[in-house]
């Protein structure tokens, strides 16, 4: 079941003209064990939103979550490969909707400020409204170590693709579809976020973030992230990214430190064959020739994976552009009129 078509939507230019009244905006809400809390984010998601349809994707749950997520309104589907990962690959590629709101099932973000995010998206238009996490009074709401943790990741992924990142780790953002039907999806479990992020980096989308409300899990209700287990598997993937984003800097830092351990082996044993004509350390010679060997090779693998990964971009380019963005209500094409002349702008 899917969220209701959009009624006379017309195409002009490649983009779809809606009101955003008859938008479709489906949320994908991903749970394991969370029926201390599903109900509630349902609920404060169809009062927020008007007409949203509530995807509950249940994943090996051993509680009562799917029976009243049921209860409260929700689209509930099974999801039997563990991971949440696995859950937002799954719901990314079933739903078919216009707008998509992902958030997670243990009613720590503020639901209310899903209205914004939706309207920041259309009013862009935007394909990524990340909501970046402000706590609430208590100031209890991030686990110890989170926070900083998470500004730890932010800074290194902004170092790596050059770009500012303030809350990599939210659970709570909006895609429009083009973003959707583009993601390849390929991580498993909470690292999810974390190729969320780079995707609309390594595409350039337009993106933008809102400060959301962030508290504490109500009672009853347990975090399924490990600190440190997940942490390492994020920081992991990181590596993985700028090996697969940035292998020119990747593989040319292991190439050029192997040069210079190569240059240092070396000239000692040159100052000492220009003085005796001999070669007495000779194991050390070969390993020297050995790093300079393998440098050049990093070096020349970075180059060849750089080429690599310009195609698969614009490959994903491609396939990105393939969807039509949704027009904001102000936008010149939505009544079928051409857009103003360069001149007329104002």
């Amino acid at each position: 079941m899917y969220p209701p078509r959009v009624p006379h939507s017309r195409r002009h230019r490649g983009m779809t003209r809606v009101d955003s009244t008859e938008l479709r905006i489906a949320a994908v809400v991903p749970c394991h064990n969370e029926e201390a809390s599903v109900a509630k984010v349902v609920a404060d998601l169809q009062a927020a939103v008007p007409g949203i349809v509530v995807y509950v994707y249940d994943n090996l749950s051993t509680d009562r979550t799917s029976e009243l997520a049921r209860q409260a309104g929700a689209i509930v589907r099974q999801e039997h490969t563990k991971g949440k990962g696995n859950v937002v690959r799954r719901a990314f590629a079933d739903i078919e909707a216009d707008v998509y709101l992902m958030i997670d099932g243990d009613d720590t973000y503020e639901a209310a400020d899903a209205p914004l995010m939706i309207k920041t998206l259309l009013d862009g238009p935007y394909d990524h409204v990340l909501g970046v996490r402000r706590q609430d009074a208590s100031g209890t709401a991030y686990r110890a170590g989170h926070e900083t943790g998470n500004r730890v990741l932010n800074g290194v992924v902004g170092k790596v693709f050059g770009e500012n990142v303030e809350d990599m780790l939210s659970g709570f953002r909006v895609f429009s579809r083009r973003f959707v039907k583009s993601f390849p999806a390929v991580s498993r479990e909470f690292e999810i976020e974390t190729e969320l992020t780079v995707h609309s980096l390594h595409l350039r989308v337009p993106q933008t973030a809102v400060p959301v409300g962030f508290r504490d899990r109500p009672a009853g209700s347990e975090s399924k992230l490990r600190t440190y287990h997940d942490g390492f598997k994020i920081l992991a993937l990181i590596i993985g990214l700028a090996r697969h984003e940035r292998p020119v800097a990747f593989y040319g830092l292991f190439g050029t430190l192997s040069w210079l351990v190569s240059i240092v082996l070396t000239i000692p044993i040159v100052i000492e064959f220009t003085r005796t004509h001999e070669v007495p350390r000779f194991p050390t010679l070969f390993l020297a020739f050995t790093l300079l060997l393998l440098g050049s090779l990093a070096w020349t693998a970075g180059l060849i994976l750089d080429g690599i990964r310009r195609s698969r971009h614009e490959a994903s380019r491609l396939v990105y552009l393939r969807y039509s963005a949704v027009v904001a209500e102000d936008d010149p094409f939505r009544n079928g009129g051409d857009a103003p002349a360069r001149g007329d702008a104002r």
